[in-house]
């Protein structure tokens, strides 16, 4: 029973560490996806995908064409990647474990993300394209990416010994972790489309930008300019408010930790949002906003994992689990 202990814990350790490094990759790789856009290279490929402009390397490339190249070489690396998870955590964990299943969704994800990129190539919703296709193609690019990156967060927690999470007879726990979480969906496809809107039509100064918002003639991209901070306030209030009581109804120290970097993270992110808008959205202001609002996410869903989890007492590990 020891060797097989030992066995277990040699295997699920390298495991964790390996997909809380995917987790951060992955944040990275959504990053630069944001530069793409925020530079407006995501044409530097043309209409071609997988190849870029008909090559599979490129022949004197411009810098378009280089950004627009990296971003798909480094989504390709997390695709592969999430695929090499899924399947060591095939052979770690038994059939019906709750990491098994969370690698598998987190595996699929990943190829629906990838789709969803293809397609904004190859029906040109790139570069200066200003249509609501894209705006929503946009919408539903963020919603996938934060499903992927919740599920990747979800199997690094519980590969690392977090306990699986029981729904029944939650209701109200469901309802205060279930608001942040939708509230965190909608003013992150209300960014999206902001951030677009910041590209496709930047404002000389702020003044400019104001007046730009509140023109009747502007177009939805723009208008958001001026819902997206109130949506993002009130976002932060809910947060703060929720995992407040999350933290009263589940006393634990995971819960704890968790909820308090969602906490901090958002209030950090309500700042450089602010001054993404004073400066005018620069693009290295951007990328640490969204940066943030990824890292809020997972925070929400490592505050919802360990609240709902059966014990409510100290993790048990999962080397135990599988010794048992």
């Amino acid at each position: 029973m020891e060797s097989q202990s030992a066995r277990s814990v040699s295997r699920m350790r390298p495991l964790a560490r390996f997909a809380w490094g995917l987790l951060v990759y992955d944040v990275a790789v959504v990053a630069w996806g944001a530069y793409v856009r925020a530079t407006g290279s995501g044409a530097g490929c043309g209409r071609h995908w997988p190849m870029c402009n008909g090559e599979i390397v490129p022949r004197a490339p411009r810098v378009e064409t280089i950004i627009e190249l990296s971003h798909r070489i480094s989504s390709g690396g997390a695709l592969f990647l999430t695929a090499f998870l899924a399947a060591w955590a095939m052979r770690s964990f038994p059939r019906g474990h709750r990491v098994r299943r969370s690698a598998a969704v987190s595996a699929a994800l990943m190829a629906i993300e990838a789709l969803i990129g293809a397609g904004l190539v190859l029906f040109e919703l790139v570069a200066h394209d200003a249509s609501m296709k894209r705006a929503l193609g946009m919408s539903l690019h963020l919603i996938n990416t934060f499903l992927l990156l919740g599920s990747t967060a979800l199997t690094a927690w519980w590969a690392s010994g977090g306990g699986a999470v029981r729904l029944q007879r939650q209701g109200v726990l469901l309802v205060v972790l279930g608001l942040p979480l939708l509230a965190m969906v909608v003013v992150g496809t209300s960014g999206a489309v902001t951030a677009l809107g910041d590209t496709l039509f930047p404002a000389a100064s702020l003044s400019a930008g104001l007046a730009q918002d509140l023109s009747p003639s502007a177009p939805l991209f723009v208008h958001l300019r001026t819902f997206h901070p109130i949506l993002a306030i009130a976002t932060a209030v809910v947060i703060l408010f929720a995992m407040g009581l999350v933290r009263a109804m589940r006393p634990t120290r995971a819960v704890a930790i968790s909820s308090r970097a969602a906490g901090v993270l958002v209030v950090a992110q309500v700042g450089v949002g602010l001054l993404d808008v004073v400066l005018r959205a620069p693009v290295a202001v951007q990328l640490v906003h969204l940066a943030l609002a990824d890292l809020v996410w997972i925070a929400l869903v490592l505050t919802a994992g360990a609240a709902l989890a059966e014990a409510e007492g100290p993790i048990e590990s999962p080397e135990l689990q599988l010794s048992l």
